[in-house]
C-alpha cells in the first residue's frame, strides 16, 4: 500500500515538473533592450582591408581589374555627360544605372572623384586605393574627350564641341553651392546605396535614380530661380576635361585667379561635398541603429 502511494507521488512530483517546463517554455521573454551609446563611438573606424598599402596593394591583379574598370567606366560616364550634359536627368540617369552595373564588380564603380574622396574620408577605401582610382578617373575623363572629339573632327563640317558656360561675376558662390549642395546628394545616395549592394541592379538603381533627383535639382534651382545654364557638372574630373581652365588672360595674375576660382567651384567644393555627403549618411545610420558588417570596397 505504502509502495503505491509512493509511486502515485512520484509521478504527481513529474507531472508537476513538466508542467512548469511547459509554463516557463511558453512564457515570452522580453527583448532586452541596450541603451544606445554614443553614435560617434568608432565613426571613423577603419573599414577597408588594414593589409592594403602601397607595398602590397599592387601584388594582386584584382588592383589592375579595378583600374580598368574605373577607367572604362569613368570614360562611358564622361561621354555621356559631354554630349548630353545634366540637362537630360532621364537619360543620365539609365546611362549611371547601366554603366554601375558594368563595372561594380570590378571596382565598385566610384566612376567619380566626388564618390572617391568620400569613400577615402570615411575610411572605406585606403589612401592608396583612393589615389589610384582618382588617377584612374582623370584618364578615363580623358579618354572619352579624345574620343568624343575624334569623331567631331571627322565630320566635313565639325560642330563646335560642347563647352560649360563661363561663370559670369557676381555667380561664383551661386554656381559654387549649387555644385557643393549638389555633391552632398550624390555622395549621400551612393553610400546609403552601399547598404543594398549585395544585389548590383537595387545598388544601381538607387545610385542612379539618386543621380536624376540631383540633376532634377540643379536644373531647377539654376533655370528657374537663379537663370542660370549650363554651368554644372557635379563631376571633377569630368569638369577637367570640359575645359574649366582659362588658357589666357591680361596677366598671370588673373590667369591665376580665374584658375583658382574655376578649381575651387568644380573641383574642391564637389569634393568637399562628397566627403559631407558620405558623413551624413553614415550619421544617420549611426541614429537609426544600422550596422554596416560588409567591407564598402570592392576588390
Amino acid at each position: 500500500m505504502a509502495t503505491t502511494k509512493s509511486k502515485k507521488t512520484t509521478r504527481s512530483s513529474k507531472s508537476r515538473a513538466t508542467a512548469a517546463r511547459t509554463k516557463k517554455a511558453a512564457v515570452v521573454q522580453t527583448p532586452v533592450v541596450e541603451k544606445s551609446g554614443n553614435p560617434l563611438k568608432g565613426f571613423f573606424a577603419r573599414k577597408f582591408d588594414a593589409n592594403e598599402n602601397i607595398l602590397t596593394i599592387f601584388k594582386s591583379p584584382r588592383i589592375y581589374g579595378a583600374i580598368l574598370g574605373e577607367v572604362l567606366g569613368t570614360m562611358l560616364l564622361t561621354l555621356i555627360l559631354l554630349t548630353l550634359g545634366v540637362y537630360q536627368p532621364l537619360y543620365v540617369m539609365f546611362g549611371v544605372i547601366a554603366i554601375t552595373m558594368a563595372v561594380f564588380a570590378l571596382s565598385g564603380a566610384n566612376l567619380n572623384p566626388i564618390i572617391t574622396v568620400g569613400m577615402m574620408a570615411s575610411r572605406r577605401m585606403s589612401a592608396i586605393r583612393g589615389v589610384v582610382y582618382l588617377l584612374s578617373q582623370v584618364l578615363g575623363a580623358w579618354l572619352a574627350f579624345l574620343l568624343a572629339n575624334a569623331f567631331r573632327t571627322a565630320a566635313k563640317e565639325p560642330a563646335a564641341f560642347p563647352q560649360m558656360a563661363e561663370v559670369a561675376e557676381g555667380q561664383f558662390w551661386l554656381v559654387t553651392m549649387i555644385e557643393f549642395v549638389g555633391a552632398i546628394m550624390i555622395a549621400f545616395f551612393f553610400a546609403r546605396a552601399l547598404a543594398y549592394k549585395r544585389s548590383t541592379f537595387t545598388f544601381a538603381a538607387i545610385f542612379g535614380g539618386g543621380v536624376c533627383v540631383t540633376l532634377l535639382f540643379i536644373i531647377v534651382v539654376s533655370s528657374t530661380y537663379l537663370n542660370l545654364q549650363n554651368n554644372f557638372i557635379l563631376n571633377p574630373a569630368a569638369a577637367l576635361m570640359y575645359q574649366i581652365l582659362p588658357a589666357g588672360g591680361e596677366g598671370f595674375g588673373e590667369v591665376f585667379g580665374a584658375i583658382c576660382s574655376a578649381l575651387l567651384t568644380y573641383v574642391i567644393f564637389p569634393m568637399a561635398g562628397g566627403v559631407l555627403g558620405f558623413y551624413l549618411a553614415d550619421f544617420a545610420a549611426r541614429l537609426s541603429g544600422e550596422t554596416c558588417c560588409d567591407k564598402c570596397i570592392k576588390k
